[in-house]
């Protein structure tokens, strides 16, 4: 980034929720510091911080999760949240800190940060970078220039010992320097802080909990040791939501934001004509001129039509030509908002940026209600309540 942007991005946050961290934070967000301390208070409302925060997907489900057991209503606020990316940040600020305005994003790189500078909070949240551990590419790992991000997470995890943590990353992460990388990430946060976590790892198959999208991604829960408590996987519902019932159900209002459509090229407009849906580029009976001639790996996604009686395969926030999504039965790639009703964003939750910064943003987003259930049962069970669950899917002890 030049630093004439970054001179005009600093003077714009001076006035706003989007800011950079100078020293001191003067944030003044509550936290209990011990679970007695939660559960004896009449309005148990835990702050949270994310690291990673990307524009609000696990923000807007934590703002949907409360829990009410007797008089108590269990429920999140916003204490902090960073990014580098600024037009994410503006996202997450002006959808997320209008509704809790005590709340703050960092436009920062990570790397650049004081992490003990960051105010304690009572939940830690962070999607950590999944470049090099996503089976797209070179699956780098902890090799690669992105995998060994998640050690800042640790850092501020052994800094301000929060209540419990959440963690998400793409499935790829479990076969990633065959597979020493997650057990390194694994026992790196089982032992952080001063008490430990006691970690709870599930790969999140979403379109089992109603999610309109085959979206596969782990997510370890980790509750502190001494509360003594064990985060339960919640039982996925069993209730499908198929790809054409998010778009259409109801019609996306005229004037929506985000909701541009995408120029196609004329031999697009013609190869998608002969593609099916459910059919890609390979699996389809193209005519030999309208055929891609690719060597190597021939991704399934590559002119993928959606399949309307089904969930929509996997949103993705990269890629070339061939990976925007593509209509069951228009010629065309769905637009931006069409694919943010497929990672269950409401149509007023605007993105900031240009059309491929907001493709970006989307497709590297938590489903909102995806987040809602686990963080929903998070509040369950430090309120010491029970609800219906399954076995995680991966074994990890480390007492």
């Amino acid at each position: 980034m030049s630093s004439v942007v970054r001179t005009l991005i600093d003077r714009y946050c001076e006035n706003s929720p989007v800011g950079r961290i100078t020293g001191e934070t003067n944030m003044t967000k509550k936290n209990y510091g011990s679970l007695a301390a939660l559960r004896r208070d009449k309005t148990p409302t835990l702050s949270i911080a994310e690291m990673y925060c990307g524009p609000g997907g696990i923000a807007l489900g934590a703002d949907l999760s409360t829990f009410k057991t007797g008089e108590k209503l269990y429920r999140f606020s916003h204490a902090w949240a960073t990014d580098y990316d600024p037009d994410t940040c503006q996202t997450y600020a002006s959808n997320i800190l209008s509704r809790d305005p005590s709340g703050k994003v960092f436009c920062e790189d990570v790397r650049a940060i004081d992490i003990k500078s960051l105010p304690a909070a009572d939940g830690f949240l962070y999607g950590f970078p999944c470049n090099d551990f996503s089976h797209v590419g070179e699956s780098k790992g902890l090799d690669g220039t992105f995998g060994p991000l998640y050690k800042y997470g640790v850092d501020y995890i052994n800094a301000a010992n929060p209540l419990f943590i959440f963690a998400e990353n793409v499935s790829g992460l479990s076969s990633a320097n065959a597979g020493n990388a997650f057990e390194t990430i694994l026992d790196e946060l089982s032992s952080a802080g001063d008490f430990g976590y006691t970690l709870t790892t599930h790969l999140y198959k979403f379109e089992e909990y109603g999610i309109p999208q085959a979206r596969h991604r782990y997510i370890i829960v980790g509750m502190r040791k001494d509360t003594g408590l064990r985060f339960e996987v919640p039982r996925p519902t069993g209730k499908m939501r198929t790809c054409k019932e998010a778009i259409e159900i109801p019609p996306i209002p005229l004037g929506a934001k985000n909701n541009e459509l995408t120029s196609q090229a004329k031999q697009v407009v013609e190869r998608l004509k002969h593609i099916k849906p459910g059919e890609n580029a390979w699996t389809a009976d193209l005519p030999a001129h309208l055929r891609l001639n690719v060597a190597g790996a021939q991704l399934s996604q590559i002119y993928k039509r959606l399949d309307p009686s089904r969930p929509s395969y996997t949103v993705t926030g990269s890629g070339g030509g061939g990976t925007h999504v593509y209509h069951w039965s228009e010629p065309r790639a769905l637009t931006n908002r069409e694919r943010a009703r497929l990672q269950t964003f409401p149509d007023d939750f605007v993105f900031v940026g240009s059309k491929e910064s907001v493709r970006k943003q989307i497709g590297m987003a938590v489903p909102p209600l995806g987040a809602k259930i686990i963080l929903t049962a998070v509040l369950k069970t430090l309120a010491g309540a029970t609800y219906a669950k399954v076995a995680p899917s991966k074994a990890y002890l480390n007492v």
